[in-house]
């Protein structure tokens, strides 16, 4: 019998969070969730001091897979040296109407999930902005500059991806009118 990995357990952690997060959040096909993650964190060190190649990719993988599984588009947030641009497809880049910039992440100048995400995709591109309609937060890498308003908390059942804290949200449509107004449904999702 095979014995499973840490890395493999991490992974398995990240893939069972994503998926759950997708299902609760309900995402229709080719929307976009952003991810930060913080491998430092993972592995139960200070964020920015461990950055683990290794643990990057598993942790990948697993969200990736479960993206892919949800027709959903991943966007992978890089650390604070690069100003939490963020890696994605450049199909989904050209979609949304991203504008790219020039850098690629390096485990130390990005981190090493957003490398990972680089060295995946097909046709990776860098881009200071995004939309998501949901993300997954892995070690408090402060991902809610890349959600649209209204974000609304998601609670899963896991609260930690190895020993980094996970927070997740989705984001709603915005209630406008007052006391006249009739909504769609309680959510503000516009799916009844």
């Amino acid at each position: 019998m095979e014995q499973i990995t840490e890395y493999q357990k991490i992974g398995q952690e990240a893939y069972a969070a994503a998926k759950a997060l997708l299902e609760e959040a309900a995402l229709k096909p080719g929307s976009l969730l952003v991810v930060g993650c913080s491998t430092s964190e993972v592995a139960g060190a200070k964020i920015g001091s461990f950055s683990n190649p290794e643990l990057g990719k598993a942790l990948f993988e697993g969200i990736y897979r479960a993206a892919q599984e949800a027709g959903v588009c991943l966007a992978a947030q890089c650390c604070e040296h690069l100003n939490r641009a963020l890696i994605l497809e450049q199909e989904a880049a050209d979609r949304f109407g991203y504008e790219p910039v020039n850098v690629v992440p390096q485990p130390k100048a990005g981190g090493s999930f957003a490398t990972a995400a680089y060295q995946a995709f097909t046709c990776p591109v860098a881009v200071e902005h995004i939309r998501a309609q949901a993300g997954m937060d892995i070690g408090d890498t402060l991902i809610g500059m890349h959600l649209k308003d209204v974000a609304v908390p998601v609670r899963l059942p896991m609260k930690t991806i190895g020993e980094a804290h996970l927070v997740c949200a989705r984001t709603r449509r915005k209630f406008i009118g007052g006391c006249r107004a009739v909504y769609e449904d309680v959510n503000g999702t516009g799916r009844s």
